[in-house]
């Protein structure tokens, strides 16, 4: 399966793109300039460092960037960013910066890059707090782009065993089964979300906040999933496999768990490709809405929030960053989830 989604011409580079931000976050506390607590305020709204490799005299140079000044401009009536040329700052590979742990346990001051002593520079300019937006990327991402897996780990068991036990048992069971479940699936989720999320505790950590977020959209998610679950295991219960199964006595879980559910592998596969990109757009929705990941900490969804005043829209472009990463990670995850169910589908598009 892997080769073909390497060889088609829009599944192969998403999945490459999918597998370089998935790095990026896995490491992001060595390619990150900076750790996710550092903050500069007379930097905030800094725009993005601009890297030189020529000297004014003309001539060639290793990279190097200056230092920004802010200035009130009067005519202007607000702060302006001005270069201090007055020191070159040079530009390093495997720069010392701040401390951080390797795996939670190993000490580590190494970075992928930064500046010499008494140098700044961002990649991406800084936030209304002075805080650096490629790093503050990379570690949002670790949020944004691990909740919907995360989401699927307890959804996909619930509707999984849902589903098979509600198809093979029909009848009453069915019956009960699934008119809870369509009851589940009535209630607007997005609506119940934001009513679910705003009631939470507001003295709750980050990571408290973000475990609870996941339990709730897979809890909303699982309905629909074992709905379907439920049409196919109707088709299979009644295949010789599984009567040869029920002759010799095998219990009906064991039936479900080891015989029926098995056979939905290709479904499920296709689902969870094509449902994590929902997950992103949740926890994105309601981070952006202030009802998600709180501030210090980020995640996609906060950062882009910043994003929605027109000003800074205008003059601060480099925070749009957010909402181009969410996009590019939903598309690629679509084009991936739409190549696998090609592949898995014998009834799907001539290849």
């Amino acid at each position: 399966m892997f080769k073909e989604i390497l060889k088609d011409k829009f599944a192969g580079p998403a999945l490459i793109i999918l597998l370089v931000m998935y790095l990026c976050i896995a490491c992001a506390n060595f390619i990150a300039p900076y750790s996710k607590d550092f903050s500069d305020r007379a930097q905030a709204y800094a725009p993005p460092s601009p890297v030189y490799t020529v000297t004014a005299e003309g001539k060639l140079s290793l990279p190097y960037t200056y230092n920004y000044v802010r200035v009130f401009e009067p005519k202007l009536y607000q702060n302006v960013y001005k270069l201090d040329k007055s020191q070159k700052h040079y530009l390093r590979l495997f720069a010392k910066g701040e401390q951080y742990k390797i795996l939670g346990v190993i000490p580590c001051s190494i970075h992928l890059f930064g500046t010499d002593k008494g140098g700044r520079f961002y990649l991406l300019g800084t936030d209304i707090n002075g805080r650096d937006v490629f790093s503050r990327l990379l570690f949002g991402g670790r949020i944004s782009l691990t909740i919907g897996f995360l989401a699927l780990f307890i959804l996909f068991p619930i509707g999984l065993l849902y589903g098979g036990i509600s198809g093979y048992f029909g009848g009453w069971v069915d019956i009960l089964m699934m008119r809870f479940a369509e009851a589940v699936m009535a209630i607007p989720s997005f609506y119940l979300l934001i009513i679910l999320a705003s009631i939470l505790p507001s003295n709750m950590t980050s990571a408290q906040r973000f475990a609870l977020i996941v339990v709730i959209l897979a809890l909303i998610g699982w309905a629909g999933f074992a709905r379907v679950v439920r049409g196919m295991v109707l088709s299979i219960k009644n295949e010789e496999f599984v009567q040869a199964a029920e002759t010799i006595g095998q219990s009906k879980l064991g039936i479900i768990i080891k015989h029926i559910l098995p056979q939905t592998t290709s479904y499920v596969i296709i689902a969870m490709t094509l449902s994590v990109p929902s997950y992103i757009l949740s926890e994105s929705g309601l981070s952006f809405l202030g009802l998600g990941i709180q501030q210090p900490d980020a995640s996609w969804g906060n950062m882009l929030k910043e994003a929605q005043e027109y000003i800074n829209i205008l003059y601060r472009p480099w925070l749009l960053t957010p909402g181009l990463l969410i996009f590019v990670a939903v598309l690629c995850f679509n084009l991936i989830g739409d190549t696998v169910r090609d592949i898995l589908d014998p009834k799907g598009k001539l290849r």
